[in-house]
């Protein structure tokens, strides 16, 4: 699975621990859209847009958001075409996000969580599939007509 990571200075910490948490489990294509450096005068809505764009070309295509508390992040997010991001802040909550909801990115709260409980989100929002569901299909073919 292709996964794009996108943090701005309020998340880079834990992203870049995350990568490298994803990359070790080698079962992924990760791709780091930035910041790939600490810059305190940076904007989450650059990066959210980056990997929203990723996601709008490639519906196979998760995208993990890391900020300070999450909220732009989603906002951003959302504003794209066939995104459905969601807020990461607890395992259950995010797997039902993947199987009633279909996300397919989820924005951290950085400053809330450590980096075992992001990890066990993380895990969460990977390894679990839409339910195809008939009640959740058709409330996601809803969004569209938006």
């Amino acid at each position: 699975m292709k996964i794009f990571l996108g943090a701005d200075h309020g998340g880079f910490e834990i992203k870049e621990q995350i990568k490298e948490y994803l990359t070790n489990r080698g079962r992924d294509e990760v791709t780091d859209l930035g910041s790939t450096q600490l810059d305190e005068g940076d904007d989450y809505v650059d990066y959210a847009v980056m990997v929203a764009r990723e996601l709008e070309g490639d519906s196979q295509a998760r995208g993990l958001l890391f900020c300070r508390n999450g909220m732009g992040m989603v906002i951003t997010a959302n504003r794209f075409s066939g995104v459905r991001c969601g807020f990461g802040f607890d395992s259950e909550a995010v797997k039902r996000g993947r199987t009633d909801d279909d996300i397919n990115c989820l924005a951290i709260p950085a400053d809330y969580l450590d980096v075992s409980a992001v990890r066990d989100i993380v895990d969460a929002f990977l390894s679990n599939d839409f339910s195809d569901e008939e009640r959740y299909t058709r409330r996601i073919s809803k969004l569209s007509e938006i």
